[in-house]
């Protein structure tokens, strides 16, 4: 492990001594593609006989969603969870271990929320330290994260908090590269950029100097924007996550009003007091809104419909057919045609097949063979 470490650290230094330029590009090309792949091995170490039992740090997955807190150590995160899993959740009293993490559901707009303090990311965990790996692999299933900053020293902290973050292969608030990749047996190295995208960083030497180090030796690279090297190594490594994130600006009890107005501008930032409970609501609308969650009800035939306990589906995934999978697997196969009324259909209610795309708050009622 150590030996990785020293490598990394070898490697970060060499890269901080070079200057960037045409002539270097290819070089820190090189150099970042070796850097990830190292990286890769502190998190997924290679063999060897697992931990024994007792090591697990698994969370259930339960709730439509799953957002992780990270911050550092008294930022006022475990202030920020029990209260807002206080005020607005049915769980209450939970054996807090730093270690397991079941903080709590919060109810809200009529879907089940889960808030997981994921602690000890910081100190160094991606170096594989601590019980770093395990909070990571948690991470990294999570819908959204929230960085808790302390609005009196936010933007070393979060520096630090992202850069270890980006060490696991999690990307905040950022979309996959658009970049087709596609391995091949022989022909070589192949690389087209899309019309009107000039490339300001990735020559053919670079990209063919980053692949080799990935032994790709043959391959088809499509660049349809104008990409870095980080990008084609994203790509390549094919194990990122893509979360959006926002920043939680704790303790604005301690500033004054017009720091407040310049805070506000920050992009995915909201400011709060966990300790008096100030903008939750804002925050809590803010969650909503990056969640992207979609809200479909229920209507038993004959009844009205079911608005306390809706079904919550991912925006991605909101067809007839994946309601009914989110119900149950069975489902499906007993599935005639659906009633929906809501925004999606032209008429109310509409007759509709299981590939129909469902809207936010639409009604439906399944109709059995």
């Amino acid at each position: 492990m150590s030996s990785t470490l020293a490598k990394i650290a070898e490697i970060e230094a060499e890269m901080a001594r070079t200057q960037k330029n045409k002539a270097t590009a290819h070089h820190l090309g090189l150099l970042k593609a070796r850097l990830a792949k190292l990286r890769r091995e502190l998190i997924t170490p290679k063999g060897g006989g697992g931990g024994g039992p007792g090591e697990g740090f698994d969370v259930a997955k339960t709730g439509d969603a799953r957002i992780g807190f990270v911050g550092f150590p008294s930022v006022g995160k475990s202030t920020l969870l029990s209260n807002l899993a206080g005020v607005y959740s049915e769980v209450a009293a939970y054996e807090f271990t730093t270690l397991t993490t079941v903080p709590g559901v919060v109810r809200y707009k009529g879907a089940k929320i889960q808030l997981l303090d994921l602690p000890g990311i910081i100190e160094g965990a991606k170096d594989g330290k601590g019980r770093g790996r395990q909070v990571i692999a948690v991470a990294r299933t999570c819908n959204l994260i929230l960085i808790v900053l302390d609005v009196l020293k936010p933007l070393g902290h979060k520096k630090i908090i992202e850069n270890e973050l980006e060490g696991f292969g999690i990307r905040l608030n950022k979309k996959p590269p658009n970049i087709g990749f596609k391995k091949k047996d022989k022909g070589g190295i192949n690389l087209t950029a899309t019309v009107g995208c000039a490339q300001t960083e990735l020559d053919l030497e670079t990209v063919k100097s980053i692949l080799a180090e990935y032994k790709i030796h043959n391959a088809d690279i499509t660049l349809r924007s104008d990409a870095t090297a980080d990008d084609l190594i994203d790509v390549v490594e094919g194990n990122r996550v893509y979360i959006p994130c926002i920043y939680v600006l704790n303790k604005i009890d301690q500033i004054s009003l017009e720091e407040l107005d310049v805070i506000y501008k920050v992009p995915h930032c909201v400011p709060i007091s966990a300790h008096h409970r100030w903008n939750f609501d804002d925050l809590l609308e803010k969650i909503w809104d990056y969640l992207k969650l979609v809200r479909i009800y229920t209507k038993p035939k004959g009844q009205l419909p079911d608005y306390t306990a809706p079904v919550v589906l991912p925006d991605s995934r909101t067809t007839v057919d994946d309601f009914c999978t989110k119900i149950h697997k069975n489902l499906i196969k007993e599935f005639k045609y659906a009633l929906v009324w809501g925004s999606s259909v032209k008429h109310n209610p509409q007759k509709v097949g299981k590939d129909h795309v469902l809207e936010d708050e639409d009604v439906i009622q399944i109709v059995k063979k």
